[in-house]
């Protein structure tokens, strides 16, 4: 039985945060992402604390428990990627702007495999925060695509909700040493079928 938690209050408690506990707060995130990629969401608590340069009351005087590091970090992370669309926007055109967030998206996905079991615990207990990181991804890719569709730079039949499932299938290639590469291929060959048919030629 999914059940709402903290999650939304936790974050809203953050904003209220005095500035040197917010910079806690934002190293700790920080780290805990950096620690937990190198070694899953089993990494030591203790070097999460010594990486962000505080001590493991500060850990716990934010994040009580692992399970809510681990939701805090996703949370951040998947925020960051997911801005990262507007600042793409804004300096490309739409169209490279969408195959350069894809990959950005499938890189970073690949790289969190190791939460998976992590995360659906989360899931089970957390259905705020799972609804809030799904709302978001579906809002970047939905703005990446409205303006390449303007644009008239990819096809205009193309659903948002549809690239997303391709990306999906997209991050679970990183089985090889390759797979970085990979994934990169496959979002050129995505970005290629997008493009077949639009209104304005490359």
């Amino acid at each position: 039985m999914h059940t709402a938690t903290s999650s939304g209050a936790g974050e809203a408690g953050a904003k209220g945060l005095r500035a040197d506990a917010q910079r806690n707060r934002d190293a700790l995130l920080e780290a805990a992402a950096a620690a937990f990629t190198d070694h899953g969401t089993e990494a030591s608590l203790e070097d999460v604390a010594k990486r962000a340069g505080v001590g493991i009351g500060t850990l716990y005087r934010h994040f009580p428990t692992r399970l809510a590091l681990v939701e805090a970090a996703y949370r951040r992370g998947v925020e960051e990627i997911c801005d990262e669309a507007g600042r793409l926007l804004a300096t490309h055109p739409p169209a490279v702007a969408l195959e350069l967030w894809m990959a950005t998206f499938v890189g970073y996905v690949a790289t969190k495999r190791g939460f998976a079991g992590t995360l659906k615990q989360a899931a089970d207990r957390n259905e705020e925060l799972f609804t809030y990181v799904r709302g978001r991804i579906r809002e970047a890719m939905g703005t990446l695509v409205a303006a390449a569709t303007e644009a008239g730079e990819i096809r205009p039949d193309v659903e948002a909700d549809d690239l997303l499932r391709g990306l999906g299938g997209l991050c679970m290639v990183n089985d090889g040493p390759d797979w970085q590469a990979q994934s990169l291929r496959l979002v050129g060959l995505m970005m290629d079928g997008l493009r077949y048919g639009a209104p304005k030629p490359r």
